[in-house]
């Protein structure tokens, strides 16, 4: 590409597709048991995985689109060696680039070399405030190194954000969690409520809150706020089981976010894959234009035509794009029922009868499944997600 090329790119206007989510590996040294990963992600290892300069062209394209931030996720993408080229170019086109990570391979010398890269932004993810529930819901001896990393952040001058997925298992941690972030110097903090897709909803008994915790923490988090004033800004994010009000699904099917998986399938979700019936492209064989413009897959669920009732007659159609479509599969069995979070859906009883077993503390059947790539192996259909 030529220098004037180049800079077309990178004055082009915002998209849509706004945000890029570059999934450039299921690799991981962590077997988190809430992973949003697919079950059967073993089934895709390191051969399969996109090279380095389908990557680059996919950058190149999805910029040219008017997409503005890429976020380098995974798996763990510290895994590819080639993670610095990926985000130079990307930082060269003009996205403001974003890396998830757990921390594990974030060498002093690595954070030199992203940093030389450009790039923007480290969101650190940690398990919990306590090294023994931390390293057991990871499966790994990894808090320690979360510490580290965490100081490594801040001394390359990135803004220091932390992730902490909350379910049942941490909850009542909640006022630790937060000092610790406070402790780390964190600016953000968001405490994702697990959702429930992949191993999170294969765990679910364990991980579903009760109320009463959810409103403890909530008054915890709100109580911080007010302590930490404009030291850090902190974000709970309710699970929808619990709040009875669907959200759009990833802001809209195809309206904000594309997805891009190690092999290159293009979804308009990370968990979309796992519906049936729908054929994804894959960068391999098609441009992300035609991705995202003219893809069936990309197409069958914009808007509010595709829609049954009870949406279909909904007041709140507009608002809420008919909740999730993974969600609808998962609870229903149909990726074009309304989301079962919503009490309009005539299987909202499902997440009731999930709730009513968190009030009551009833014992999980099968113990919790660890992601990993033998517990993976097991798993290779969407049916094992059922």
């Amino acid at each position: 590409m030529t220098n004037m090329a180049a800079s077309a790119v990178a004055v082009q206007p915002p998209g849509p597709p706004l945000w890029l989510l570059a999934e450039v590996t299921y690799r991981c040294p962590l077997h988190c048991v809430f992973c949003y990963n697919p079950l059967d992600f073993a089934a895709q290892g390191k051969a399969q995985e996109l090279p380095t300069a389908d990557w680059l062209r996919v950058l190149r394209e999805a910029r040219a689109l008017g997409a503005v931030q890429c976020g380098f996720s995974g798996g763990e993408p510290l895994e590819r060696d080639d993670l610095e080229e990926m985000i130079a170019e990307a930082h060269r086109l003009g996205f403001y680039t974003n890396l998830l990570t757990s921390g594990v391979g974030l060498t002093a010398q690595r954070a030199a070399a992203l940093k030389a890269a450009g790039l923007d932004h480290i969101q650190l993810s940690f398990q919990d405030s306590t090294r023994e529930l931390n390293d057991f819901l990871s499966h790994t001896k990894t808090f320690g190194l979360k510490q580290q990393v965490g100081e490594l952040i801040k001394a390359n001058g990135w803004p220091m954000v932390m992730n902490v997925v909350i379910h049942r298992l941490n909850i009542d941690h909640i006022d630790r969690i937060i000092a610790m972030a406070d402790a780390l110097g964190a600016e953000y903090l968001e405490l994702a409520n697990s959702q429930y897709y992949s191993w999170a909803h294969l765990n679910r008994d364990h991980l579903l809150p009760t109320h009463d915790q959810l409103k403890r923490a909530e008054a915890i988090t709100d109580e911080w706020r007010v302590k930490l004033a404009d030291r850090m800004k902190l974000f709970f994010v309710a699970p929808d089981y619990h709040e009875g009000t669907p959200k759009k699904c990833m802001n809209g099917w195809g309206n904000v976010f594309l997805t891009i998986t190690p092999d290159g399938t293009a979804l308009p979700c990370h968990t979309a894959k796992m519906l049936p019936g729908l054929a994804f492209p894959n960068v391999q064989t098609s441009s992300v234009r035609e991705i995202w413009q003219d893809s069936e897959g990309f197409n069958r669920f914009r808007g509010t035509g595709w829609m049954k009732e009870p949406c279909v007659s909904c007041p709140d159609k507009e608002k809420d794009l008919g909740g999730c479509r993974c969600q609808a599969f998962l609870l229903a069995n149909d990726p074009a029922a309304a989301d079962p979070v919503c009490p309009k859906s005539p299987h909202h009883g499902v997440v009731k009868a999930a709730v009513e077993a968190s009030e009551a503390g009833a014992v999980p059947v099968r113990p919790l499944v660890f992601r990993d790539p033998k517990n993976s192996k097991a798993f290779v259909s969407p049916v094992g997600q059922s």
